[in-house]
């Protein structure tokens, strides 16, 4: 495959199996990235194909995809070793549902997974062992940063920026997974905590804002209206450009509503 090539990977394992069969059917070049035992509870095979590829399966209708992303070989190895021992019911297993570019950095990836069970009653436990965490009880949402990546946990769902790639994002699950396991079944030595700490900084939101200064928001540059958005004294809304159904950068909308959202803003 010598063509641009694209990435997806599956919100269900059935349709893995249909897209696999279908490549089979039309005989063309692809690749799979296969996860590891180890990633067994947060990861379904990785597909690789070019341009033309992607379009045929596209035109299939049968096979839902995550999204698609760029392919760039990922400088992180699949880890050796068994299937995780640790599970809990509150966290079952995770399933990436969307996939797409990060608006914040093209060259990485943002998701959203699913959550096989509920962390409603575990959040202010994750919030008493990630002292570094934004929690909001109103909206149950806990964000926090790990690295450069941003990470948002709300009861059924995990979000999240700037994973360097598809084997990244997997290892990133599974250190979440694991943290909220560990957390469930330690909770007993473990004092709840409600404490609404700092936001993550405003340039977060800065980063998904379209950069161009049009002054319609009533403020004089994005990042001055970024500012406002993080202080709560304005409404996400007021980026028309984003905001208007006519607008220009409407593709902006659902990243910055997921990440005002992780920061009890909306």
């Amino acid at each position: 495959m010598n063509d641009h090539l694209f990435l997806t990977t599956f919100p269900s394992r059935g349709d893995y199996e249909r897209a696999f069969q279908k490549l089979k059917e039309i005989n063309v070049p692809y690749d799979f990235i296969h996860p590891t035992p180890p990633l067994k509870y947060v990861a379904l095979p990785a597909l690789i194909v070019s341009r033309d590829t992607r379009a045929v399966l596209e035109e299939d209708g049968g096979i839902i995809f995550s999204g698609w992303v760029d392919y760039c070989p990922s400088s992180r190895p699949l880890p050796e070793g068994e299937e995780p021992k640790e599970t809990a019911p509150c966290l079952e297993r995770v399933v990436i549902t969307v996939l797409n570019p990060c608006v914040a950095d093209y060259r990485k990836i943002r998701l959203i997974a699913q959550i096989d069970g509920d962390l409603t009653s575990l959040m202010p436990y994750l919030n008493a062992v990630l002292p570094q965490a934004s929690y909001n009880s109103k909206s149950q949402t806990l964000t926090f940063m790990e690295g450069y990546r941003m990470i948002a946990l709300y009861p059924e769902r995990i979000t999240l920026a700037k994973a360097d790639d598809i084997i990244d994002a997997w290892l990133t699950l599974e250190r979440i997974r694991l943290l909220v396991v560990r957390t469930c079944l330690g909770r007993e030595k473990i004092v709840p905590s409600f404490e609404r700490r700092e936001r993550p900084p405003a340039v977060e939101i800065y980063k998904r804002l379209p950069k161009t200064n049009c002054g319609l928001c009533g403020e004089f540059t994005c990042l001055a209206f970024a500012l406002k958005v993080w202080l709560g004294e304005v409404s996400l809304a007021r980026c028309r450009p984003v905001f208007d159904d006519e607008g220009t950068y409407t593709h902006l909308r659902e990243p910055l509503k997921e990440i005002c959202s992780g920061m009890g803003l909306i």
